[in-house]
Order: C-alpha cells, then sequence, then structure tokens
C-alpha cells in the first residue's frame, strides 16, 4: 500500500518519476521511485520523510497505518477533471478519513457507520420510481414532509462521512467508499465542492446519496443521473409540502414567491422550479416563459443567495469530526498535541476550542 500512496501523492503533486527524483535532491533515482510504486522496493526511513516532504503529505499517510483505500470513486465529469486534479482529492479524502476513524477508535464508536436504511439496493427501473424512493427514506428516517434545515447533519446522523473541500469547477460533488481490511465494512463517504452554493451543496448531497441507495442496472448512466436529480428534488421538496405552500396548479408565479419559497426548502430557484414542473404544477410551457423572464439568469446565477459569495462553504459544515476530537481531548482521551495533529490547526486554537476565549487567555499569561 506505500507504493500506492506515493504514487497517488505524486500525481496529486504533478511530478513524472524524474521530477520527483530532482524534487528530493537526487536521494533517490527516478528508477527506485518507480520500484517503490509498484511494490518492488520498501523505502528506508529517511526516504519516506524526503517522500513525505517533497510531495507535501505527512508520514503517516505514505505509511499507510490502517490499510484503508478508496474505491468506486465517481467524479461523474471526468472528461473535465485532470488525473492530478482527482489524485489530489484522493489524497485528501484518505487522509482525513484516516484522521476520522482513529478518533472514532479511540472513543470505540465503530457500531456508528452508515447502515443501509433498506434491506437491499432498489432497483429502479425509471427515472419517476426515485420520486417514490426519497418519499420511502423519508418515512423510513421519520423526517415527515417538512423542509431539511441542516443536509450535512441530516448525513452525518445517519453514518455518512460528509466532507467539503476545493473540487475542480466542474465537478459539484461525488461518492465514494472506504474500504478497510480485516473484514471491516466498507465506508461511503460523500465529497461537496466548496467552490459550491449552498442551495447547489444541499441537492449535490442529496443526489449523491441516491447513488448510495439504488442499483441502477436498469437504467443508462444519463438516466441514473436524472434519477438522482429527480430523487434529490423530491426529498427536499416533497410533493405535499409543495402543493400545500403553493397549491396543485399554477398558471404563474412571482418573483418574490419563489425567493420564499427556495428559502424555504433551501434549494436553487431553478431547482424549485424545476420540481414545480415534475409534479405537474405547472406546465412545461410556463417553466419556459419563466426561465425567459422572471427567472431568466437562474440557470447561471443564483438569486438571492442562501449563503454570501464571501462566506462559500462555511454553512451547514460537517461537524462531527470536530466534535469527536473535542469529546476526546475532554474527556483526557488524547492530548492537545494529538488533538491539534487530528484538526490540522495550531495547539493554541485548539485550547481555546476546549477552555473558551477567556480561561485560555488566562492561562496563557
Amino acid at each position: 500500500m506505500i507504493g500506492t500512496r506515493i504514487k497517488l501523492a505524486r500525481k496529486k503533486a504533478g511530478y513524472s518519476l524524474r521530477g520527483l527524483a530532482e524534487a528530493m535532491g537526487g536521494k533517490v533515482s527516478a528508477q527506485a521511485i518507480g520500484k517503490y510504486e509498484r511494490g518492488e522496493m520498501t523505502p528506508s526511513s529517511d526516504v519516506l520523510i524526503a517522500l513525505s516532504k517533497a510531495l507535501g503529505v505527512t508520514l503517516a499517510y505514505l505509511m499507510d497505518s490502517q490499510g484503508i483505500e478508496l474505491t468506486a470513486v465517481d467524479f461523474r465529469t471526468k472528461a473535465s477533471t485532470t488525473a492530478k486534479d482527482r489524485a489530489r482529492v484522493e489524497t485528501e479524502v484518505i487522509e482525513w478519513v484516516e484522521r476520522y476513524l482513529q478518533i472514532e477508535q479511540i472513543l470505540e464508536l465503530e457500531g456508528n457507520n452508515w447502515k443501509q436504511p433498506f434491506e437491499q439496493l432498489k432497483v429502479i427501473h425509471s427515472i419517476e420510481e426515485s420520486e417514490d424512493l426519497a418519499n420511502s427514506l423519508r418515512n423510513h428516517w421519520k423526517l415527515g414532509f417538512d423542509p431539511i434545515p441542516n443536509m450535512t447533519e441530516l448525513l452525518e446522523e445517519k453514518g455518512l462521512k460528509v466532507l467539503i473541500v476545493d473540487l475542480p469547477n466542474a465537478v459539484s460533488g461525488f461518492t465514494c467508499l472506504v474500504k478497510r481490511p480485516a473484514g471491516l465494512c466498507d465506508l461511503p463517504v460523500i465529497v461537496v465542492n466548496k467552490k459550491c452554493s449552498l442551495e447547489r451543496r444541499r441537492l449535490t448531497l442529496a443526489h449523491e446519496l441516491c447513488h448510495r441507495l439504488i442499483d441502477p442496472q436498469y437504467l443508462s448512466a444519463k438516466d441514473e443521473e436524472k434519477a438522482a436529480t429527480r430523487f434529490a428534488g423530491a426529498f427536499l421538496m416533497p410533493r405535499f409540502h409543495l402543493e400545500k405552500e403553493v397549491g396543485k396548479h399554477r398558471h404563474s408565479l412571482g418573483y418574490q414567491e419563489l425567493i420564499y419559497l427556495k428559502r424555504m426548502y433551501r434549494v436553487s430557484g431553478a431547482a424549485l422550479l424545476v420540481r414545480l414542473r415534475d409534479i405537474g404544477i405547472i406546465e412545461s410551457s410556463v417553466l419556459t416563459y419563466m426561465f425567459q423572464s422572471v427567472a431568466r439568469n437562474w440557470r447561471t446565477q443564483e438569486p438571492e443567495e442562501l449563503e454570501p459569495e464571501n462566506k462559500r462553504g462555511e454553512y451547514e459544515q460537517p461537524r462531527r469530526f470536530e466534535r469527536l476530537c473535542y469529546r476526546a481531548l475532554a474527556e483526557d482521551l488524547i492530548s492537545l498535541i494529538k488533538a491539534s495533529e487530528l484538526l490540522r490547526t495550531r495547539v493554541e486554537n485548539v485550547e481555546i476550542g476546549l477552555k473558551g476565549p477567556q480561561l485560555s487567555d488566562a492561562n496563557s499569561r
């Protein structure tokens, strides 16, 4: 596994074998690095240190103490992502998951992982069937028909690992599996693009959730994506609730009403309009007219965003990992230094998070 980690980190850094050898000051040859990556040789400790410095990754990442790897990584827009982009994201996900698993093991929380809500993956034969799947999941999770205030919090509560990071502009998110050794179950991870608006991130989370629930064997790749999008709309904007708020049939809607609705469901204006069309509240001709008039720029520019652009990625953040770190710290299961290492922040910041700014300042004085 060390070889796999070296190769992934090298691609993330954008080095060729020769380029990495040069970045290490000629400590080892390009041929030797190739042998490390293929598992034909094992690097010594001093070479590992040099590799970690040149590649900008931790020793723990290269040494692969937990034996995990990512599988079923699907960016769904591979044509517009480079190998370097994919390697960068995969490396970041692996490093984060390893830290996450460490703190769960310390707190003995192995049983808190994702459990498939249905007995088996749901086989769907059409895009429309994803509407029933969304209703079934809401019923199973006892969510009722009200809008979901925080999608990230909901998915974390259900055992899914959620990560918000910078992704290539064309990629709103993806889902993958973390494969673990010794018969431990695979862990699903949903990664969403920090650069996207909150409205789009919520839809992406619901979209990727669908991919964790369905067996798409009877759908084309294109229809699978459409089914996941339909599921996201149905999950975030249930038909019953929408009909109650809007009416069962409308010939037109005004700007302010649409803004109120998008704030209520915390979705994009364009997704709201498409949802109204999908469940027959408005006709396709009305949707076309809306996109030519009141909502003419909504496909490319979100109206009255829920999250200011200068705070992109700050709302509905994943909080569970950080919360678990502070829980372990408060119980003296880890040290300040270990918490700092896990949270990737300075010890002073961790101390403030543990004691509060006033006590922390008093102690430093």
